[in-house]
């Protein structure tokens, strides 16, 4: 018999642009719907970013025809397994940003810090001129961290620019600028993030590829720095390495 969890829930986004927000929710909501999918997609000029839960055929089914809308064929995708759907139902919601920070900066998939995959993600943090920045809320950072990482304490992510200007003298030293990682649940806040911090005149950018999920999913527990769990928007609450189930009581709400 199979240890396979039955449930697989897939966290997603994409930044490209979108004209014709409601006509793009009523097809979603249809295909969702008709395949019993639950989750929150959300959906705005700028693209596409939710977390969606079903069947392994059901998921494929949904995920194959997200990637025939225009603009998403390279959709980003973290996969993770669960006990029982996390979602109670399915929402599709038109937002004004796919996730929000109100700046009115370039298009985060025209100037975003470069990638860093899992496998190379502690070098680089392991550099003494790294600063490495949890971007997360201040209640998912209280569930884990890197080692090494700045919290800044925001409630939200609205917050984050705020929070920049008021670290100068760490990000913008006259002497030696520093290497910049930032990393978040999976990837779609540091798109934004990263890009803001180009805006502002920073160089030497970094993101961690695929978010802290796909970082507990490839690298082995004995060789990771990774402390504590990580706090996921669904009923699970929160994932260890592996993607494995922490609790099982929380909201349905989506973000990555």
């Amino acid at each position: 018999m199979s240890d396979v969890l039955p449930i697989r829930v897939a966290a997603l986004y994409h930044f490209t642009p979108f004209s014709d927000c409601a006509r793009l929710r009523e097809l979603l909501w249809s295909v969702c719907y008709a395949h019993d999918i639950r989750g929150t997609l959300l959906i705005a000029p700028e693209g596409i970013n939710g977390t969606i839960a079903g069947l392994d055929t059901a998921i494929d089914e949904v995920l194959a025809a997200i990637r025939t809308i225009p603009g998403c064929a390279d959709l980003a995708i973290k996969y993770s397994r669960a006990k029982t759907p996390p979602f109670d139902r399915m929402k599709v919601r038109i937002k004004r940003e796919i996730v929000t920070m109100g700046q009115p900066f370039s298009h985060p998939g025209e100037n975003t810090g470069e990638y860093i995959t899992a496998e190379n993600w502690n070098d680089l943090i392991g550099q003494p001129n790294t600063v490495v920045i949890d971007i997360r809320n201040d209640y998912e950072v209280a569930l884990g961290s890197f080692a090494k990482a700045i919290n800044p304490n925001i409630k939200t992510f609205r917050e984050f620019p705020e929070w920049v200007q008021h670290q100068k003298q760490l990000l913008f030293s006259d002497e030696s600028a520093p290497n910049v990682a930032t990393f978040c649940t999976g990837g779609i806040r540091c798109e934004k993030a990263t890009a803001y911090l180009r805006f502002l005149g920073l160089k030497r950018v970094y993101q961690l590829q695929g978010g802290i999920l796909k970082y507990l999913e490839t690298i082995d527990p004995k060789a990771s720095q990774w402390h504590g769990e990580c706090f996921v928007f669904d009923q699970r609450v929160a994932l260890k390495h592996g993607l494995g189930l922490h609790e099982n009581t929380s909201t349905d709400e989506s973000k990555s």
